[in-house]
């Protein structure tokens, strides 16, 4: 791992918000282009979710493989024991919002099961989050909502 990114998942694991909410910044003043270890628009994007408890609007950066026209997220959490907040709002509230690079358009998260999951867990580079997690980490498909 490079020192650059040591120290990203040093301060990640101390305050994950403040490292969120500055890659959200960087991420909207540049059109997604935040550099290493984070790469462009082509692998990270953001997702605003509403929340499963208190209704508010919420946003997080997570990389992301396209899958033909739709966009596909993994609740990996970096391997932790709980699915992240973002999962259980989508779980609640499949409806969202998504930028990529200067696009920005609605979605419905649709979350895969059986054949389709495993197809799509192949696209995932972290694979080791899985045993790390000890829990199925699931595959969300984002699917851009026509007007």
């Amino acid at each position: 791992m490079s020192d650059e990114r040591r120290q990203i998942a040093d301060a990640y694991d101390t305050d994950p918000l403040a490292v969120n909410l500055s890659v959200i910044e960087k991420y909207r003043a540049s059109g997604g282009y935040i550099g290493a270890p984070f790469g462009g628009p082509d692998g990270l994007l953001l997702l605003t979710t509403t929340g499963a408890r208190t209704g508010r609007r919420h946003t997080a950066p997570m990389m992301y493989r396209r899958h033909g026209d739709r966009f596909v997220v993994f609740a990996s959490n970096a391997g932790a024991r709980a699915h992240p907040g973002w999962f259980r709002n989508l779980a609640a509230h499949p409806d969202a919002t998504v930028e990529v690079g200067r696009e920005t358009f609605e979605v419905t998260a649709l979350i895969t099961a059986g054949d389709e999951r495993e197809r799509l867990w192949q696209l995932f580079p972290f694979p080791e989050h899985q045993e790390r997690a000890g829990r199925q980490i699931p595959v969300v498909v984002l699917e851009r909502r026509t007007s």
